[in-house]
């Protein structure tokens, strides 16, 4: 290696921990060593801690001492140092994003984002001048159409392992307790996962299969990263997967419905229609709905749920 790409990989690592390093806690060595690993970055602690001691000669960092391991923290406003900080709108965004998209990040973005994660909560808590800020995750919040219920018993090892065979298009074995609770041991091939309410989903083609399947990741007992990578099926869309009514328990057939409702209970279906080409014929107390839909266990759930309410309810295959 050259004195010229030496240095620039010099420079580009101590930019990569500098922007890693909080003005609102300290961070370790190993934290810092932990982060880069998850976005390539491989460098080993006595790498880092010769990068992080000239750093804090050029720009006088904050470096606790008081108890090992030592932690460092920039000091805000620092005049040799100018690092952007972060602003209360893009505090506000990333407390949003980690509320309620944590599950559904890969490990090594979510460990990457770690300290972003941390600065924006600090920003937000901390920071009298970001009050309207703060109060806004006070008054906003995700509500359920159904009967809440607690979310399921989940092994964090099992996501991470799934979310890194997704991410990195990697097989992975695992073994997982089925519906009628028998124990099943096979190789998947990870394509996608979907947040249903408190669940987890996780479409994937079993080994020796050429179809998808969805497996509830709390069901999954066990899984491990192989080493092996596949090449992404071109075919397969998570976007229509999830429009075919796979997530409603169907098997993507479109068919056409049609039912009476009763007009009190049926109005809401004037402002949310059930698909596109839904139409509405007023009888007085009563609605005459028509509409394509996807045949699915969901769709059956959710006009059983109207009871006596629904009436003369007719399904044909398109």
């Amino acid at each position: 290696m050259n004195k010229k790409s030496s240095l620039n990989e010099s420079l580009t690592l101590a930019f990569e921990i500098l922007k890693r390093i909080p003005t609102s806690r300290y961070i370790t060595i190993k934290e810092l060593q932990s982060q880069l690993t998850e976005v390539g970055i491989k460098r080993d602690v006595r790498t880092i801690q010769r990068i992080m001691e000239t750093l804090s000669e050029q720009f006088a960092l904050d470096r606790n001492d008081k108890s090992k391991p030592y932690g460092y923290k920039i000091i805000k406003h620092h005049p040799m140092l100018s690092v952007p900080t972060m602003s209360p709108h893009e505090s506000l965004l990333l407390s949003l994003a980690h509320q309620y998209l944590a599950r559904l990040l890969p490990k090594n973005v979510s460990a990457s984002m770690d300290s972003f994660f941390q600065e924006a909560k600090h920003n937000l808590n901390d920071t009298p001048n970001n009050q309207k800020e703060k109060d806004w995750l006070k008054k906003i919040r995700v509500v359920s159409e159904t009967q809440p219920l607690l979310p399921p018993e989940m092994n964090l090892n099992v996501l991470n392992v799934l979310s890194q065979g997704l991410y990195e298009n990697r097989l992975v074995t695992v073994k997982f307790k089925n519906r009628h609770g028998e124990i099943k041991k096979t190789s998947v091939m990870p394509l996608g996962m979907a947040q249903q309410g408190n669940r987890l989903y996780l479409v994937c083609r079993f080994d020796g299969y050429s179809n998808e399947r969805t497996l509830a990741v709390h069901r999954v007992l066990e899984a491990t990263l192989s080493t092996f990578h596949f090449e992404r099926p071109r075919e397969f869309d998570l976007a229509q997967y999830d429009a075919d009514g796979r997530f409603g328990f169907g098997e993507g057939e479109h068919s056409y419905l049609t039912f009476h409702i009763k007009k009190s209970e049926g109005y809401f279906l004037y402002e949310t229609p059930i698909s596109e080409d839904q139409r509405i014929f007023d009888l007085g107390d009563s609605l005459k709905v028509s509409a394509s839909v996807i045949d699915s266990l969901y769709l059956t759930k959710w006009l059983n749920s109207f009871g006596k309410n629904v009436w003369d309810i007719e399904l044909s295959s398109q």
